[in-house]
């Protein structure tokens, strides 16, 4: 497979996860998919993947309170901002779906937990594309303007444990953008970048089926360790994420992704603490 260095899922996605350039980590993305799909890759391997992914030199990254707040309106500064922001996070995104092949993969895990997050891999690759392209047809690039850093924090939280890391990452912070994106949708079209918004909207679609990913893997780990899938989760969030559920939320997509408005409402939720 032109570009991967081993036939083996696991070093596919070590060496993804060690590629700086993002175009090149979408085109390895897409050769992974297709040699998982095709059979030409194979379960297994030997890579440990890194604690940070590699990065590019540009954007600059920045504490989260430092980065300049984005307004969305008919000007197309504004725009760029909010879809370079979005097009940082889809990158994340896109390795913390390897990340989780790489970091734990164990020959305990069914098959399908690997087809779901080089799926989930995929479309998020597909995701930073689209941002990309739109960002350039508003002559604009991703790496132009400084980025989050810390985006990355949860993965390192929950570097140890998987159902902790299904628990923050897909059930809390992408659960968080199904929270969010309908209104920033309704902007976009009410700004008019009907473009923009239909990539969102895509965008959107999709990220439903990658918290019911997380959801059904997190029950899966759940069920391994004999614990009642609603109170862990509701556990992992207090002691692994750092900051509180916001509401409102998006009940409907929320329950679309297998996820019950009882395992967040406001009374069952423990207050966040430090994590252990």
């Amino acid at each position: 497979m032109t570009g991967l260095s081993s036939n083996s899922l696991v070093d596919a996605a070590a060496q993804i996860l060690a590629t700086a350039d993002p175009l090149e980590k979408v085109r390895l993305s897409a050769i992974a998919a297709e040699g998982w799909s095709s059979g030409s890759l194979l379960p297994g391997g030997v890579s440990v993947p890194p604690d940070r992914p590699a990065r590019p030199p540009q954007p600059q990254l920045l504490s989260p309170s430092k980065v300049p707040r984005r307004r969305i309106n008919t000007a197309t500064r504004g725009r760029v901002a909010l879809l370079h922001a979005l097009a940082h996070i889809e990158l994340n995104a896109i390795d913390l779906a390897w990340d989780i092949i790489a970091r734990f993969a164990t020959p305990e895990l069914p098959v399908r937990f690997f087809t779901d997050w080089v799926h989930v891999a995929a479309e998020e690759a597909r995701h930073f594309s689209l941002l990309s392209q739109r960002l350039a047809e508003l002559d604009a690039a991703y790496g132009a303007l400084p980025a989050h850093d810390g985006l990355w924090d949860s993965a390192l939280a929950t570097r140890h444990d998987l159902a902790a890391r299904l628990a923050v990452v897909p059930l809390v912070l992408e659960a968080r953008g199904l929270d969010v994106t309908p209104a920033i949708i309704g902007k976009l079209q009410l700004a008019g970048d009907d473009r923009s918004a239909s990539i969102l909207e895509t965008i959107y679609q999709d990220e439903i089926g990658h918290v019911r990913i997380g959801h059904r893997w997190f029950g899966f780990a759940c069920a391994c360790r004999g614990l009642e899938p609603a109170q862990a989760w509701r556990g992992y969030v207090a002691t692994f994420f750092k900051g509180a559920l916001k509401p409102p939320f998006n009940v409907d997509a929320r329950a679309a992704a297998g996820m019950p408005a009882s395992w967040y409402a406001a009374e069952n939720v423990d207050q966040p603490r430090s994590a252990a």
